[in-house]
């Protein structure tokens, strides 16, 4: 849970803070909050969150709606709506979304939290049904990954690092496209070049894309990636010659 990063876009500063101090408080990684589209729009660009909390009225001519249609075109990640009005056109803007979670202003922490964890499950279930693809034959410099009828290539050199989930495996290329794919880390490993390297019981890295290191976290193309203490040494043995 404690890697799971959120965009909080909140228009009332005291509103904000509190959804913010108590999401850390739990284990959540919150970015800072912002108040309106343009600033929530760089934030979903540069800091690529699992999730967004969206106030539908927002400071400017854009919406939390708005924001809501970008992150549908460019990020594909779950978000829940905050609105103090709930009305029935605004319902119904809402639901033409799809949105996991829509809470009223004013709200309980336990419903915030419900909201995340029901939004961040359902989402994910849902990429698995819709997305999934296995992974059939690897070259020298790619894997081709089936996706319904057809073969896709994906070369090594765009895959930044890959995280497990039991038989599924998440991939985030370098630019921070996500595919999901049937396969287990092990497998998977075995199928990566030499400049993957495992660091967590869930987590590939590429070497490549290595910015920083500080136990027990690595920086890779700006995620923060868990090092666990059993990968530690042999990490270190890496960087040192590199």
């Amino acid at each position: 849970m404690s890697y799971v990063k959120i965009l909080v876009v909140e228009n009332e500063q005291i509103i904000s803070m509190q959804i913010c101090d108590f999401l850390e408080n739990i284990g959540y990684q919150v970015l800072p909050p912002v108040t309106n589209y343009e600033e929530a729009v760089v934030l979903l660009h540069s800091e690529k969150p699992d999730i967004a909390i969206l106030d539908i009225e927002l400071d400017g001519d854009k919406t939390g709606l708005d924001v809501a249609k970008y992150i549908k075109e460019h990020n594909n990640i779950p978000f829940i709506f905050l609105t103090i009005k709930a009305n029935r056109e605004t319902i119904e803007q809402a639901k033409l979304l799809n949105p996991p979670a829509y809470l009223v202003k004013p709200f309980k922490k336990e419903d915030l939290f419900a909201s995340v964890e029901l939004a961040l499950y359902n989402f994910h279930n849902a990429q698995k049904d819709k997305h999934e693809r296995i992974v059939e034959v690897s070259s020298k410099d790619a894997i081709f990954i089936k996706d319904h009828y057809s073969y896709r290539k994906l070369k090594f050199s765009e895959i930044a690092f890959a995280k497990s989930d039991h038989v599924y495996m998440q991939i985030t290329k370098k630019d921070g496209e996500r595919k999901l794919i049937r396969s287990t880390i092990m497998k998977l490993s075995d199928i990566l070049p030499e400049n993957f390297m495992q660091v967590h019981r869930s987590y590939i890295i590429n070497l490549d894309y290595l910015e920083s290191f500080n136990f027990p976290k690595a920086v890779v193309k700006g995620h923060e990636i868990p090092v666990s203490r059993n990968y530690k040494e042999e990490l270190l043995k890496v960087i040192d010659g590199l």
